[in-house]
């Protein structure tokens, strides 16, 4: 005789599965520690400062001064 099983259950057990799965990607996609965000725009920040520090011009130019 075959077992008897729960069609509901595997049906919750397989989806489950699924999203554990999911979770795992996301952990390695996303998953990167506080630290290391900070560090990551600090620096970026800094490569933004350095390279408007080397604008001949800063700002926007004046309306009034206009043609």
């Amino acid at each position: 005789m075959a077992e008897i099983i729960n069609l509901r259950q595997v049906r919750k057990a397989k989806a489950r599965a699924a999203e554990d799965a999911k979770a795992e990607e996301n952990r390695i996609a996303f998953g990167r520690p506080k630290k290391v965000k900070t560090l990551q725009q600090r620096r970026k920040a800094l490569e933004i400062d350095r390279h408007e520090g080397h604008r001949l011009e800063r700002g926007e130019p004046d309306s009034d001064s206009s043609p």
